[in-house]
């Protein structure tokens, strides 16, 4: 096949097709800022150390985050953690119009062409799709670069505008993410390419999910919680604790979040019996025999959801840890005459990580929505079937309801007390006190006079405290309103979908 032929297929399709490449083009964009950033942020040069500056900070920035080099990597560390719920949006563009996809892929194969030439046609399209996301989001990361680069009266900047990652990592972030991109389509859409008459072998479920994924999420729990005990153990071992701290981080947040959206799909399965046995209505029975038939389709549509909702728990902890530090020191220098607290900037780093999980929750609800109308779509010859036998509309609508929020609100509530029990193993006291301080009781000019000091200055030991953190009862709660209220919105905008698929016309589709 001629590369101009492959090219006209790959743009051909129905509104759908238009509508999965856009939002996958979207998605590549997303992708594209948020990689760029943390480069950028990586970029930045360390000076050399001065008599001026021996800790070699760049202080030609506003921000503690990208003025000490130590603070760099986890902000870009944070930076590219916002991928993923830009990556599981890309996953659930790639979802929209499966079926109407699959029957035209099939019917090429039945035509006559090879599983080779209809891969390359899947891979043509969404990397066609998003390597125009990558460029528009390259070219939407230079002219920002350009507007927001405005120093301030003392020169310093308050974004690292003074600085690009080399062409290489900006080639490989433009290039790399179409790549990726469509190779995981072709790996999706394997199936269709291989048998494109879709008959498969497939045992009926015989039982719902098991709830094994408590095992992960425990294992989570123990790697943080093991984190202050080997912070003591290995007191002065640097080389090990560099090592093994973030390996205990990474593996245990991983571990916790993977198991959270895992047993999502054990929560759908169990929410799907409790409505089988109890409900009495056909909305809520509809939906029951949906969770129960597939209860996996709850975690892969709340994943990024889920995961967003851990972090901000997890950060609401770690808030409520430096509040209380701040509160404790400055209750301790009260007693030495001393009316100050801890440092503000790790309150002002928790604004913008409070910042980043708005983001995250905001393009998770984008992938909900498009998930859920994926859903409506696929399904929509079955919805008008049941119209069409005199199953009211309202009906359905409850039951897509029900469907969401079913599974949707116990997910939410398992996310953020697993997010707040992270949280509470590396934070889970604040200590102050337990040290001796000189204070001076006279003025300046005497405290600053070698001569005069001593006879004004007196030993103030001030006493060990510790004291257990509260839970962040209040900024849950905001949180945990906040990803219902997406799911809500998300329901919202499928049942608009759910009218037009719903006509008698789509019993027609073929």
């Amino acid at each position: 096949m001629r590369p101009a032929t492959l090219v006209r297929l790959a743009l051909a399709g129905t509104r759908t097709d238009t509508a999965r490449v856009v939002l996958t083009a979207l998605s590549a964009l997303l992708a594209t800022l948020a990689g760029l950033a943390a480069l950028t942020v990586l970029a930045i040069p360390t000076p050399a150390a001065t008599d001026g500056n021996a800790n070699r900070w760049s202080e030609q920035y506003r921000s503690g985050l990208l003025v000490e080099p130590g603070l760099r990597g986890g902000t870009a560390f944070a930076l590219l953690m916002l991928t993923i719920p830009v990556l599981a949006l890309a996953g659930q563009c790639a979802r929209l119009g499966a079926p109407s996809r699959d029957r035209r892929l099939a019917a090429l194969r039945l035509a006559g062409t090879t599983p080779g030439q209809v891969t390359r046609l899947v891979m043509l399209e969404t990397g066609l799709a998003g390597l125009l996301g990558t460029l528009v989001g390259l070219g939407a990361y230079l002219g920002g670069r350009e507007l927001l680069h405005r120093p301030d009266e003392q020169g310093r900047l308050a974004l690292p505008t003074d600085v690009l990652p080399s062409t290489g990592a900006l080639a490989a972030v433009v290039l790399g993410l179409p790549v990726i991109a469509a190779l995981a389509t072709a790996l999706m859409l394997r199936t269709v390419t291989t048998s494109p008459l879709g008959v498969s072998r497939k045992a009926a479920r015989e039982r719902g999910p098991r709830p094994w994924a408590g095992l992960l999420i425990g294992l989570g729990l123990v790697s943080f919680a093991a984190v202050r005990p080997v912070l003591y153990q290995l007191d002065g071992n640097d080389q090990m604790l560099v090592r093994l701290v973030p390996l205990l981080l990474l593996a245990g947040g991983l571990a916790a979040m993977i198991g959270v959206v895992i047993g999502t799909g054990w929560i759908s399965y169990t929410c799907g019996r409790l409505l089988r046995r109890h409900a009495r209505r056909p909305p809520a029975l509809l939906a029951a025999g949906r969770l129960m038939a597939d209860p996996w389709a709850g975690s892969r549509t709340f994943a990024a959801l889920l995961a967003a909702v851990i972090f901000g728990a997890g950060a609401a902890g770690q808030r409520a840890y430096f509040t209380a530090q701040d509160e404790l020191d400055r209750e301790q220098n009260r007693l030495v005459g001393v009316d100050s607290g801890a440092d503000p900037f790790y309150l002002s780093t928790m604004d913008l990580v409070d910042a980043a999980v708005a983001v995250a929750v905001l393009i998770a609800a984008g992938g909900l929505i498009v998930a859920l109308v994926e859903g409506i779509v696929a399904r929509r010859r079955a919805y008008a079937a049941l119209v069409a036998t005199g199953v009211p509309r309202a009906a359905l609508s409850r039951s897509v309801a029900w469907q969401a929020l079913a599974p949707a609100v116990p997910a939410i509530l398992l996310a953020l007390t697993v997010g707040t029990l992270l949280g509470r193993g590396l934070f889970g006291r604040v200590t102050a006190g337990g040290s001796s301080m000189e204070v001076c009781d006279a003025g300046a000019s005497l405290c600053d006079d070698p001569a005069t000091r001593e006879q004004y200055t007196r030993l103030v030991q001030t006493p060990p405290v510790e004291r257990a953190l509260e839970v962040p009862l209040e900024q849950l709660a905001w949180l945990g309103a906040g990803a219902l209220a997406a799911v809500l919105v998300t329901v919202g905008v499928g049942l608009l979908f759910l009218r037009v698929s719903t006509a008698v016309e789509e019993l027609r589709t073929t």
